[in-house]
């Protein structure tokens, strides 16, 4: 017997001309790019939890492009055309998120970012190659991007505590930034169906079939902005899931810790968040274990976390933890995005490698330029 009713069925389940998988900043930035297009349009985004189940209200909220150290680890791995027109692509897509919510509805403050070194021999690479860093990226920022910093003591650092920055980099309310989104969006008239966890999906004759626990909905086009998830619909797609811990510190008297900082090729980053330090990180330790869906946090990793912060962070302070979470991430073989049609009506636009917050407006409102085009 069908838990639906008919109300519930001819006035929410009725056959979309869009509907949208994950609520996060790409499903959402995509949902009002469709409304600026077709405003006609009927739109819904299904969401399994009762908020943003992925990272996108769980992530640091740093508005981050690539601290030097990182940079030098995509090189290795990409050509420097690809490296820095993913920068490009970080630096545009923050641009647009700031249009869209407004800097004052999400807390935005450009501090700018620090990398701390927990060793030497990192830390004169990336200032070797400094020079070459700044060249590069200046048709981007249109000066140097970073530079030498000298006085750690100024954040309550060890005075041997080696830093670089990044005058451009900055830091934002996730909590306001993705309320304000939602509200965006049903403004505009986007549909969010929350607690629809997706069982399946199926090609029809006129689009697709989404299927649910209890029951299921139609629509002309389908478009998967749920990241890692998007494996379990798909698994042939080159998208992993990438979970990252994150703790918080309980209000500390007198903090100077101010600005977004990262260590270890992006592996660690914590930031100052009203009087508190929040940490997150450590997947590099265990890649495998960390490769998951699960909404938990492990005791190896937290515990590191917090020795970073008792030696390298906060040394010689006091500090409490007054709680952790944890986000799950898309990664891949590649750190492009994985942005593409996949038939006539079903698209995809996930593996945002971690950086979701700089990269999802642009990558969402993409996808529904594609998604439109196709009509």
């Amino acid at each position: 017997m069908s838990t639906v009713s008919y109300w519930e069925r001819e006035s929410f389940l009725e056959k979309k001309d869009y509907i949208i998988i994950g609520s996060g900043i790409v499903g959402l930035t995509c949902a009002l790019e469709l409304k600026q297009l077709n405003p006609q349009a009927s739109i819904t985004i299904l969401e399994k939890g009762f908020l943003p189940a992925g990272a996108s209200t769980k992530n640091a909220g740093f508005t981050c492009f690539g601290s030097p150290s990182e940079l030098l680890d995509d090189l290795n791995h990409l050509n420097a055309e690809d490296v820095f027109k993913l920068v490009e692509n970080r630096v545009n897509g923050l641009a647009k998120l700031r249009r869209i919510v407004g800097d004052r509805n999400m807390e935005y403050k450009e501090y700018g970012s620090y990398e701390l070194f927990k060793d030497t021999e990192l830390y004169h690479k990336c200032i070797d190659n400094l020079e070459y860093l700044n060249k590069q990226l200046k048709p981007i920022f249109n000066q140097n991007t970073f530079e030498i910093f000298t006085k750690p003591k100024n954040f309550g650092l060890a005075k041997e505590s080696l830093l670089i920055k990044n005058v451009f980099e900055g830091q934002l309310n996730t909590g306001l930034m993705m309320k304000n989104l939602i509200t965006l969006a049903t403004k505009a008239g986007v549909e969010i169906l929350n607690g629809f966890t997706v069982a399946n999906i199926a090609k029809i004759n006129e689009g697709w079939k989404v299927l649910g626990k209890q029951t299921s909905i139609e629509t002309k086009k389908l478009i998967l902005c749920n990241n890692a998830f998007a494996s379990k619909l798909l698994p042939e797609l080159d998208v992993k899931p990438a979970r990252a811990q994150v703790l918080i510190t309980k209000p500390i008297k007198n903090l100077k810790i101010k600005g977004c900082f990262h260590m270890d090729r992006g592996y660690y980053y914590f930031r100052n968040v009203a009087n508190r330090v929040l940490l997150g990180g450590g997947r590099n330790l265990d890649f495998k274990a960390e490769e998951t869906f699960e909404m938990s946090t492990s005791i190896k990793i937290q515990e590191h976390l917090k020795a970073l912060l008792k030696t390298k962070i906060l040394p010689n302070q006091e500090f409490e933890i007054e709680h952790s979470w944890s986000g799950i991430m898309g990664m891949g073989n590649s750190k492009t995005t994985l942005l593409k049609q996949l038939d006539e009506s079903l698209f995809c636009a996930i593996r945002l490698g971690g950086m979701g917050v700089a990269l999802g407006t642009d990558v969402g409102q993409k996808v529904a330029n594609l998604a439109n085009s196709n009509r």
